[in-house]
C-alpha cells in the first residue's frame, strides 16, 4: 500500500475517533455554563476507573457505545468525577479535591458507580448505578429522570 494512501487513511480514521469521543467535563462550573447555554441536563457519573468492577463495566457497556457518545452529545453535558487508587493514575490535587467536593455534595454515601442527573443549575434530578442494560435502555433510565 501507498504510504500516501495510510496516511490519509490514519488522519480519517483519528478524525472519526474524535468524532465519537465522549466530551466529558472534569468541573461542575464548566458543566453548568455548558447546560445552561446549550439548555441540556448534566450526568454527573462517579466512577473508580481502576478499581471499581460495575464502573468499569458502565464504561464499556454504555459510555463506550457509539449510540451512547452520539445521543450525549445531542442531549447531556456529561461531568465525571473519577476515584482512582493507583498511583499511575493519581488526578492532579486540584481535580482530586474537586472530586472531593462533589461527592461531599451529590455522593454523601460513597457508592460506586453513581450516576446522578442534574438539571443545569444542578439540582439533582434523579439517581441511578450500574445495571446490566443495554446502551438504548440506560439512555431511557436516564431520560425517565429530566421533565
Amino acid at each position: 500500500m501507498n504510504k500516501g494512501i495510510i496516511h490519509i487513511t490514519l488522519v480519517v480514521l483519528m478524525g472519526l475517533n474524535t468524532l465519537f469521543a465522549q466530551d466529558w467535563q472534569q468541573d461542575i462550573s464548566k458543566a453548568k455554563e455548558i447546560a445552561t447555554n446549550e439548555n441540556k441536563p448534566i450526568i454527573l457519573v462517579f466512577q473508580g476507573s481502576d478499581w471499581c468492577a460495575p464502573c468499569i463495566k458502565l464504561d464499556r457497556e454504555v459510555w463506550s457505545t457509539d449510540f451512547f457518545k452520539n445521543y450525549a452529545n445531542e442531549h447531556f453535558v456529561m461531568l465525571q468525577a473519577d476515584f482512582p487508587r493507583r498511583k499511575s493514575n493519581a488526578l492532579p490535587e486540584a481535580q482530586a479535591k474537586a472530586n472531593a467536593q462533589l461527592a461531599g455534595m451529590y455522593n454523601k454515601n460513597g457508592i460506586f458507580p453513581f450516576v446522578v442527573v442534574l438539571d443545569k443549575n444542578g439540582k439533582v434530578l434523579g439517581e441511578t448505578s450500574y445495571k446490566k442494560m443495554s446502551a438504548q435502555a440506560y439512555v431511557e433510565e436516564l431520560n425517565r429522570f429530566i421533565k
